[in-house]
């Protein structure tokens, strides 16, 4: 994929967790992609780091779309009312419809919904079927655990070569813009 990207879907919890930088980094991701006139592609929660994330763009006048299903909206995440919402039936046509209107992908801190749409873009990426850039935000040291997984798979013959991924790495906000913006 060459050229800027134009759309990015933001993966993170619906909930804020326990460090305030979450939720703080979450807004700047959500200004930074309006400033920068990329559309962002989210979950449709209206709840924690995503709700988060989706005001701060919206605040900035960007172009949000929120994606959802009926089972998810009727449980614990109520729709963002100013959203272009999408509702689709069942979790893996949300995967598949961010995935599509999607060029990259933002990794915010999250829970295990965050890390499950994670692994399907790492493993689409390892089979070949994805060139698309996965960015992490390692806010607080969030991912750093998960790095450690990944070279312990690696050391244990598991993964061959991290150079099949696609993926960054950003500790701040500005180190993460910068990276989206040279892409």
């Amino acid at each position: 994929m060459s050229g800027k990207l134009k759309s990015i879907a933001v993966y993170c919890g619906h909930q804020f967790g326990n460090k305030p930088e979450f939720e703080r980094d979450a807004r700047a991701v959500g200004e930074m992609l309006a400033k920068n006139g990329i559309r962002m592609v989210f979950g449709g929660g209206d709840v924690g780091l995503m709700g988060a994330v989706a005001n701060a763009a919206l605040e900035h006048g960007g172009h949000v779309i929120g994606i959802s299903t009926d089972d998810v909206m009727a449980r614990q995440e109520p729709m963002h009312k100013q959203v272009e919402a999408r509702v689709v039936n069942g979790v893996n046509l949300r995967k598949q419809t961010m995935f599509e209107l999607s060029d990259a992908f933002i990794i915010l801190p999250g829970g295990v919904g965050t890390l499950n749409e994670l692994t399907d873009i790492m493993t689409m990426q390892q089979i070949g079927e994805t060139k698309k850039p996965l960015f992490f935000l390692n806010t607080h040291d969030f991912w750093q655990p998960l790095s450690d997984l990944i070279r312990h798979m690696m050391d244990s013959g598991f993964i061959e070569c991290f150079c099949d991924y696609n993926m960054h790495n950003a500790e701040t906000v500005a180190e993460l813009t910068e990276q989206i913006l040279k892409y």
